[in-house]
C-alpha cells in the first residue's frame, strides 16, 4: 500500500492506556512510568473522550503533594480539556504534517466521540520509513 493511502487506522495502537477524572495524581504518574508513556487520554466511563493529561502536567501537583504530604488531587484538576485528536480515516502524511506543527507526542483517536486507539510519533515515523523502503524514484 502506498504511503499516500495509509490511514490512521492502519497505524494506531488499540490497546490504549487511559484514566478516568477521577484517578488521583499519584496513580496516574505510576502507570505512566511503568507503560513508558508521557501522557494519556482522558475518558469518562462509558470510553468518551474528555482531556488528556501529561507528565509534565503531573510535575507540580506532585511536588506540592511531596513538599506538603497532602494526598495528591485527581486527574481532573490538571487535564487538558482542549485535545487534539485524530479521527481513524485520516491519513499518515496529513497526520506527519500535523505533528510537525503541534508538540504532542500522543493522539487520541476518536471515532463517533469514543476513544479507539492513540498514535504516537514513533507510529507515523514508522509507517513513513515502511513507505521509504517500499517508494519507487521517479
Amino acid at each position: 500500500m502506498s504511503i499516500d493511502a495509509l490511514t490512521v487506522r492502519e497505524i494506531m495502537s488499540r490497546d490504549t492506556f487511559h484514566v478516568y477524572p477521577d484517578t488521583r495524581i499519584d496513580d496516574c504518574a505510576r502507570q505512566l512510568a511503568a507503560r513508558k508513556l508521557s501522557g494519556a487520554p482522558v475518558t469518562d466511563h462509558y470510553d468518551n473522550l474528555i482531556g488528556f493529561v501529561s507528565e509534565q502536567d503531573l510535575l507540580e501537583p506532585l511536588m506540592q503533594a511531596v513538599y506538603y504530604c497532602n494526598r495528591p488531587k485527581e486527574v481532573s484538576s490538571v487535564m487538558s480539556q482542549d485535545v487534539l485528536s485524530l479521527t481513524p480515516k485520516q491519513q499518515v502524511m496529513q497526520i506527519a504534517k500535523v505533528m510537525t506543527e503541534n508538540k504532542p507526542k500522543i493522539y487520541p483517536v476518536v471515532e463517533e466521540g469514543r476513544l479507539v486507539g492513540i498514535v504516537t510519533r514513533r507510529h507515523v515515523t514508522l509507517a513513513l520509513l515502511q513507505g521509504q523502503d517500499t517508494c519507487v524514484p521517479v
